[in-house]
């Protein structure tokens, strides 16, 4: 759509085909229905890929600001909250997907649905692109923008990367991200839905590749949540190579270990006795404590606090700053918020986002390997790209 309004806008005459009834199917659940457009504390850091430098002249050319720009104009009226998200102030996915079709139908784009392309190929100039109900669409420039394959409910089934390949492009390896992870243990159906705010790491060994703090939550697979989701774009990548990546999950993560022992030993010694299994209630959430303290090594929870030793009262420690979770896998495509890995980059112009192979051949989005974290980057990613894309493939008119 941002490609279509682009290439519009710079005079070219636009056909844009979508395999769904309907337009915009996948911005609708973004942000959880609020669309999470954009972020304002964006930069390369946020991206991953091959080359996450690829991204840094679409970024540039169009940023944060001039999205919400450009989304004031069509209607939208931005807001940001925590951490530099920015929504409408409408709260609703679908209010920015009615202003994009408004505009697109006021610039006279043509909106071909239920158009689902099985081929493409170049006859000199001229692009042919075959529909599965046998028709054909020709143009002087084609824009590849069919996502990835995160979500295929949506449409985005992966098929755009057949496209790519029999276009002579390559695709790196790609896997799930911003998705849950499984892990290891039987005990995750006793604690599902329990939410807590902590810190996460994932560890190979006893290296931290990375952590985040924020909301966690159990499900009966293992854990979801924003910290969840971002490590998994690193933790796809480990599985996939053979690796045996670990979560280590800090439930208490706002004091050091001495002060958390003293309070322990405070507790224990006010009400001493109280059973192992109530006397954490009020500090630690209490659906997490019957799990937490046998994963911790203790078998009778009615005995009393004031008959635990000092090695015992130590664990207690240990599993609230370090619980550690094999990861398993994750949960899928179906799952997925983004896709990581994609067209490679090197084989296209980071100016102009036009295929380096074939001439008038233009990618924008999801299919290119460019990845963002969650928080507004990937729909970013979206407009920068597809600004671009449009902008250059419009020129060939």
């Amino acid at each position: 759509m941002m490609a279509a309004i682009t290439a519009r806008r710079q005079g070219a005459e636009v056909t844009l085909l979508e395999r769904n009834p309907r337009v915009g199917k996948k911005l609708l659940v973004t942000g959880n229905g609020r669309c999470n457009f954009t972020n304002t504390n964006g930069d390369l850091n946020c991206y991953q890929g091959e080359n996450p430098r690829f991204a840094e002249s679409a970024l540039r050319s169009f940023d944060s600001g001039e999205a919400m720009t450009f989304f004031r104009r069509l209607g939208v009226v931005p807001k940001v909250e925590d951490e530099g998200k920015v929504f409408p102030w409408s709260d609703q996915a679908s209010s920015v997907l009615d202003l994009f079709l408004d505009e697109m139908e006021y610039l006279g784009v043509k909106v071909v649905v239920n158009a689902f392309v099985q081929k493409i190929r170049k006859k000199g100039t001229k692009f042919l692109v075959q529909l599965a109900n046998g028709s054909i669409m020709e143009g002087d420039g084609l824009i590849l923008a069919p996502g990835g394959k995160a979500k295929p409910s949506t449409g985005s089934d992966g098929n755009g990367y057949d496209l790519a390949r029999s276009l002579g492009h390559t695709v790196t390896p790609i896997y799930p991200g911003l998705v849950q992870l499984k892990l290891e243990g039987s005990f995750f159906p006793q604690i599902q839905g329990t939410k807590i705010l902590g810190t996460v790491a994932l560890l190979v060994g006893e290296t931290v590749l990375g952590r985040e703090q924020g909301d966690i939550v159990f499900g009966n697979y293992g854990l979801s949540g924003p910290p969840i989701l971002q490590l998994s774009m690193l933790a796809g990548g480990l599985l996939e190579a053979g690796e045996e990546p670990v979560i280590k999950l800090t439930i208490v993560d706002r004091m050091e270990r001495a002060e958390l022992k003293a309070l322990l030993g405070d507790r224990f010694q006010q009400a001493p006795e109280r059973t192992l299994g109530f006397s954490l209630v009020g500090f630690i959430n209490k659906r997490l404590l019957p799990v937490l303290l046998k994963r911790a090594g203790f078998t009778d929870l009615n005995r009393s606090v004031n008959r635990l030793t000092s090695a015992e009262v130590e664990s207690i420690i240990d599993i609230l700053t370090d619980w550690r979770f094999t990861i398993t896998g994750t949960k899928g495509w179906p799952s997925a918020q983004v896709t990581i890995g994609g067209v490679a980059t090197n084989e296209l112009d980071p100016a102009t986002m036009e295929s380096k192979l074939v001439p008038g051949l233009y990618f924008a989005g999801e299919i290119i390997d460019v990845a963002g974290r969650c928080g507004g980057f990937n729909l970013q990613w979206a407009w920068s790209s597809g600004f671009l894309a449009g902008k250059n493939a419009a020129g060939l008119q």
